[in-house]
């Protein structure tokens, strides 16, 4: 659906029309849910989609300087995800996310770190990453989007979002090397990253 479809849908719904709404959020739940997916515990990923849909329809002022609709969301999306960080650990310090990880806030399923394939060495390894670099390899590599779309996404400058790129992919090739049990594991991870989350998204980014 084009970026015009999806205003069109938003406007109606910000009017009152919930079937507006309900094919909006149908567009852009699997966007959501891939946003979420890798960040945060099963059971918590429907309420924050949920919670990045209200915000959405309650914050049209926000919207004003984006190019689409997705990058709209996606901002919204991570303004929802750092506010869960701050309820789960119940403090009102300001987290420096260029530092902490994934795994430090929320930490990982056991049997996901107990299963050892490509697959979920490549998600573990995300999970290591400070939080600002997983956000945007995971852009990368689950939406195809380019630095100038994570920019807007993110509300940073392009060269930033260029250099988180640029550095978060190698800050996750340290991490599969720490995190894979064997050394063929992991060369087979890295020598085809795009190519192992291709296929995890179309798995839903789960592996059985």
């Amino acid at each position: 659906m084009s970026a015009t479809s999806d205003m069109e849908l938003y406007e109606a719904w910000r009017g009152g029309d919930q079937r507006a709404g309900a094919a909006l959020f149908r567009q852009h739940y699997d966007t959501l849910a891939r946003f979420f997916a890798n960040k945060v515990q099963p059971e918590h990923r429907p309420e924050l989609v949920q919670r990045t849909m209200l915000a959405c329809v309650e914050g049209k002022e926000r919207f004003e300087g984006k190019s689409r609709f997705t990058s709209y969301l996606i901002g919204i999306a991570l303004r929802q995800l750092y506010k869960h960080f701050d309820r789960q650990r119940r403090t009102r310090e300001r987290m420096d996310y260029g530092t902490v990880s994934v795994a430090d806030l929320d930490p990982s399923p056991s049997q996901l770190a107990a299963k050892q394939d490509e697959y979920h060495v490549l998600l573990m390894a995300l999970r290591q990453l400070p939080v600002d670099y997983q956000l945007v390899l995971e852009l990368v590599y689950w939406e195809s989007y380019t630095a100038a779309v994570i920019a807007e996404c993110l509300g940073i400058p392009v060269g930033t979002a260029k250099t988180r790129i640029r550095r978060g992919k190698e800050l996750l090739r340290e991490q599969i090397e720490a995190v894979a049990l064997n050394p063929a594991l992991m060369q087979s991870t890295v020598s085809n990253l795009e190519g192992w989350a291709a296929q995890l998204r179309e798995r839903g980014l789960t592996k059985p």
